[in-house]
């Protein structure tokens, strides 16, 4: 069963997010991080963002989610106010 990685974020302003984004879009997916799919939102008024990260069972969830907590707090885009698991029960796209 595919699992996602639920990340809220406060602080997050729009040249962070900006930054973040390009050097996301220019770079390949880490090793230690076999997700299959992430989607970042972003609340300008609030400077909130969220981050979802796919990822296809448990042992790749697993790795991911130790290297995702381990990366320094420069490298998110703002200050992490919480982390939870899902299982994806359901996704549709176009």
């Amino acid at each position: 069963m595919a699992l996602a990685r639920v990340v809220t974020f406060e602080g997050v302003n729009g040249d962070r997010r900006t930054e973040l984004l390009a050097r996301m879009e220019g770079n390949e997916r880490p090793d230690d991080i076999p997700a299959k799919e992430m989607i970042v939102l972003h609340d300008p008024d609030s400077e909130k963002s969220l981050v979802v990260v796919f990822f296809e069972n448990e042992d790749d969830y697993r790795a991911g989610d130790a290297a995702l907590s381990a990366m320094p707090a420069a490298d998110t885009p703002g200050q992490r106010t919480s982390v939870a698991k899902y299982q994806v029960a359901f996704r549709m796209a176009e």
